[in-house]
C-alpha cells in the first residue's frame, strides 16, 4: 500500500493554525484599540479618526483570513494523506473512506460532525492509546462554539453598526460609536476563547498524529529490499515473527534456503528445460 510522509507538512500544518489562531484573538481584541479612536474622534469632533478606525480594523481582518485558509488548506492535505496512510498499518480499522478526509470539511452539515470522526480515526489507528480519545471532543466542541459563536457575534455587531450615525455631527452622535466599541469586546471574548483552545487541541493533535505514523513508517522499511518471506517470517526486520524479533520461533529461523532454479536438477531420463 503506497504511503506518505506527514512530518514536514505538519509542521506547516500546525504553524499556519498557530498564526490564523494568533490573528484571530487580534481580531477579538480590536474593541481596546477602537474604543480609544472613538473617544479621540469624540473629543476633537473629527470623522476621520472614525474612518481610520475602520480602516484599522481592515488591517487587523486581512492577515487572520489570508492565514485561515492557508490552515484549511494545509490541514486538508495532511488529513488525507494522514488518513491514506491508515490503509498501510496492519490492525487499523478506521471508520470511514479517505474521502471523507476532504469531502468531511467541505460538504455543508456534514462537516460539523465528519471531522471529528476523521481525526478520531486517525488518532485511534495511529498513537494507539484510547485514553487521548479526549482530546479530539475538547477540540471539536471548542471549534463548534467558535465557528457558531463568531457568526452570531459578527451579526449583531454589523447590525449595531448599521444603526450608527453614518455621519457624526455632534458629541451625542459621537459618544455612540463610543459605546459601540465598549460594548463590542465583550461577546467576542466567548469565540476568542474557544478559538484559543480549539488551536492548541489541534496543534497537539496534528504533532502526536503526525509523529506516530512517522514512527510506524520508519520501522517498517524493510532491511533487506526485495528478500522473500517465508510462511511464519516477516521481511522487516524487529517485526513480530521478523528476523531478529525476539519472539520470533526457532524452526522459523532453522528454515533452510530454497533451491534457485538455477540448482534444480533434472531426473535422470527425462529432457527438457527449467524456464527463468
Amino acid at each position: 500500500m503506497p504511503t506518505y510522509g506527514v512530518r514536514g507538512l505538519a509542521v506547516a500544518g500546525a504553524s499556519a493554525v498557530g498564526a490564523a489562531t494568533l490573528c484571530y484573538l487580534l481580531t477579538a481584541l480590536f474593541p481596546l484599540v477602537g474604543v480609544r479612536m472613538a473617544r479621540s474622534a469624540a473629543e476633537q469632533l473629527d470623522r476621520d479618526v472614525l474612518l481610520g478606525a475602520v480602516l484599522v480594523e481592515v488591517l487587523f481582518t486581512l492577515p487572520y483570513l489570508l492565514a485561515l485558509l492557508t490552515a484549511g488548506t494545509l490541514v486538508v492535505i495532511w488529513t488525507w494523506r494522514a488518513r491514506k496512510n491508515l490503509d498501510a498499518f496492519p490492525g487499523a480499522v478506521p471508520s470511514l473512506s479517505p474521502a471523507w478526509s476532504i469531502a468531511g470539511w467541505l460538504v455543508p452539515f456534514a462537516n460539523l460532525v465528519v471531522p471529528a470522526r476523521v481525526l478520531a480515526d486517525l488518532l485511534r489507528n495511529s498513537v494507539w492509546q484510547r485514553r487521548q480519545s479526549w482530546l479530539v471532543g475538547v477540540w471539536w466542541v471548542s471549534w463548534l462554539v467558535f465557528l457558531i459563536g463568531d457568526r452570531f457575534v459578527a451579526q449583531a455587531q454589523q447590525q449595531r453598526y448599521d444603526r450608527l450615525t453614518e455621519l457624526p455631527r455632534n458629541d451625542a452622535e459621537f459618544g455612540t460609536y463610543v459605546r459601540y466599541y465598549e460594548e463590542a469586546l465583550a461577546p467576542r471574548l466567548v469565540p476568542a476563547l474557544a478559538c484559543l483552545v480549539a488551536g492548541i487541541a489541534f496543534v497537539v493533535l496534528i504533532r502526536r498524529i503526525s509523529a506516530a505514523q512517522q514512527d510506524r513508517l520508519a520501522r517498517a522499511v524493510p532491511a533487506w529490499p526485495g528478500q522473500p518471506a517465508w510462511p511464519g517470517q516477516s521481511a522487516w526486520p524487529g517485526q513480530p515473527g521478523g528476523p531478529g524479533h525476539p519472539d520470533r520461533p526457532a524452526s522459523v529461523a532453522s528454515v533452510p534456503p530454497a533451491p534457485s532454479a538455477t540448482s534444480a536438477q533434472i531426473p535422470p531420463g527425462r529432457g527438457g528445460t527449467i524456464g527463468a
